[in-house]
């Protein structure tokens, strides 16, 4: 096995989770709403530039997107808050906690598939 290989993972998954934490930061002084702005744009975010870097480097440049696919957007993207401000907020308003999670994966599908379509 390659030794750099998990590195780029590596490397890129710390970039990914500090820019989540960031953008994270950013968005929360910003919103005001019970809704989770931040998570929802940085999963909508991550899910488009994985699509993006499936598309053009996976096979292209299989080095750069372990850097950027597998690493930065794994850091980036996160499931598992998504799960525990569904659930937050569920207890809270039933009613924007469904409109989060499904447009949370939604919109994330309908990226994937609109940048499938340029392939």
């Amino acid at each position: 096995m390659n030794v750099v290989l998990p590195v780029l993972v590596g490397v890129g998954s710390a970039i990914g989770a500090v820019a989540r934490y960031g953008v994270g930061v950013f968005i929360g002084r910003v919103n005001h709403s019970a809704f989770p702005w931040g998570t929802w744009l940085i999963n909508v975010i991550g899910t488009a530039l994985l699509g993006l870097f499936t598309l053009n480097l996976q096979s292209a440049s299989p080095d750069l997107f372990l850097l950027l696919g597998t690493g930065f957007c794994g850091g980036f993207t996160t499931f598992s808050t998504l799960s525990v401000e569904t659930v937050t907020l569920y207890r809270a308003n039933r009613l924007l906690s469904l409109f989060y999670l499904f447009s949370s994966l939604g919109v994330g599908l309908i990226l994937a598939w609109l940048i499938n379509l340029w392939a």
